[in-house]
């Protein structure tokens, strides 16, 4: 069953590093059209392009959320989906209440995901960081 677990794990991580890519272009792409067709004064332009970028960044993660989740549901690790749902989203997130908890056979693969929602995280966070230097609030040379 490690085998298995590991197996596909590592399918949802390489699904995921996938949508996450892609996203990241798409969310890049909807701030560059905000910024160079909707001019606002002062720093309405820059918190019109941040608030794209982080509600893209955030559907991007849910969207990773969501395919974990109907894994779980498709496989049995949970009761369903509502659970798998809630479960992957508090794994995903490094949370972990413990509050609901996979069924034994399938606790590395739930670990899998729980890697894979903190390096996303992180590299979500280095791109908001970098969109906010590029248009948004941290403009080099503006605050510090």
């Amino acid at each position: 069953m490690l085998i298995t677990n590991l197996a596909l794990g590592t399918v949802m991580i390489s699904l995921t590093v996938v949508i996450h890519t892609f996203g990241l272009i798409a969310v890049t792409h909807a701030m560059s059209w905000v910024t160079d067709r909707i001019r606002l004064h002062g720093h309405r332009s820059r918190m019109l392009a941040m608030n794209t970028v982080v509600i893209g960044v955030f559907a991007v993660l849910t969207a990773e959320v969501w395919l974990w989740a109907a894994a779980y549901d498709l496989i049995g690790v949970v009761d369903n989906f509502e659970t798998a749902l809630y479960f992957s989203t508090i794994t995903f997130s490094t949370v972990g209440y413990g509050d609901v908890v996979p069924h034994s056979e399938w606790r590395m693969m739930a670990a899998l995901e729980g890697v894979n929602g903190f390096l996303l995280i992180g590299w979500s966070t280095a791109y908001l960081i970098a969109a906010g230097i590029r248009v948004g609030p941290f403009r080099s040379g503006e605050h510090f």
